[in-house]
């Protein structure tokens, strides 16, 4: 049975080739928009890293990573990222980035437990973006004004789509709303975090919940992100609802990174202390590398979001379970 949902009367305003080509826009213009919105500079970027340096996003802690060995170092293992989160991190510090500027790169990684559904597969691609930040900096006004920032990015992108393709209408709020995840919990205690998530765009179109990591007042965390990247106290998520599929859907997931006091603190939460022992870890503790603030932008969510396309398929070339395929060919959908 298929996972995945086709909205009733759906129909694909692009076709297949069209599509390719609005997919283009999409991310022509937004990179320019994020880039000058934050200051950031292009870079190229790794596939794969050593396990043994500890750049490599642990996501929930529980995700495999895809590993092979290197035939001409004597098979010496490397793993294909799940994100660039760190590394980042470390590429401001040796290439010399002064505060007040960022890097982005085009993000490729495979997470082959991810469980696909009409908005996730197990291929990312993602705009990684990182700026240099003061200690005195690592407060809530800098990550709120960095989420204004990005969010009219995003809306400008709306407005521009909107101009090319008349079947695009705009509905990103002005403003975007922010709240707490234990406000959330708070206002809906009996509701499970993805249904807080969607009760509050529902209410106000675009919302950046705050604070995700650590555990709630009910024991549990929002949801489940790495101790060793952002801080637990000073991130979140830009999420907004889409009504071709009436979901709430992430766009953005962002924050402060950790410091030489927070790390240890959210790595001893974490149960895995035994991570200041890698070489990324090690360098935060002895302050070698910069303060940042950084995240990570879908393009195919992007896409499929300012496309108004029901399914991630129809933006980004996958591999799809054979139910889902046939499933969506029967409603006239065709997942690359």
């Amino acid at each position: 049975m298929s996972g995945i949902k086709i909205p009733e009367n759906y129909k694909p305003a692009l076709g297949l080739k069209e599509t390719q080509i609005a997919i283009k826009q999409v991310k022509d213009f937004f990179q320019s928009q994020l880039s000058a919105e934050l200051n950031l500079h292009r870079v190229t970027a790794p596939l794969f890293v050593t396990p043994e340096s500890g750049l490599n996003d642990n996501l929930n802690g529980v995700e495999r990573p895809v590993t092979f060995g290197i035939k001409e170092q004597n098979e010496r293992p490397a793993e294909i990222v799940h994100s660039l989160a760190k590394w980042k991190r470390m590429a401001l510090g040796r290439y010399g980035f002064k505060v007040g500027e960022g890097l982005y790169t085009d993000m490729n990684a495979i997470r082959r437990d991810e469980d696909t559904d009409n908005i996730h597969s197990i291929y990312v691609d993602q705009w990684d973006w990182e700026r240099v930040i003061r200690h005195e900096d690592r407060n809530e006004a800098t990550l709120v004004d960095t989420v204004k920032s990005v969010y009219e990015a995003l809306r400008v992108t709306e407005k521009h789509m909107s101009n090319l393709y008349e079947y695009i209408e705009c509905f990103l709020p002005e403003e975007i709303y922010f709240i707490t995840s234990q406000e959330l919990l708070d206002r809906w205690p009996d509701a499970t975090p993805k249904e807080r998530e969607y009760n509050i765009v529902k209410e106000h179109g675009a919302v950046f919940v705050e604070k995700i990591g650590g555990a709630l007042s009910n024991g549990e965390p929002h949801d489940g992100r790495a101790p060793d990247y952002d801080d637990w106290d000073l991130n979140g998520d830009i999420i907004v609802y889409y009504p071709v599929d009436d979901i709430s859907l992430e766009l953005s997931s962002m924050g402060i990174r950790v410091d030489e006091v927070s790390l240890p603190k959210q790595l001893k939460e974490a149960g895995c202390e035994e991570r200041l022992s890698l070489s990324f870890h090690r360098d935060i503790m002895e302050k070698k590398l910069p303060y940042t603030i950084g995240g990570g932008i879908g393009q195919s969510r992007i896409c499929m979001f300012f496309l108004r396309k029901c399914h991630i398929g129809e933006v980004q070339v996958s591999l799809w379970p054979d139910e889902d395929v046939q499933y969506a060919m029967e409603h006239g959908v065709t997942l690359l």
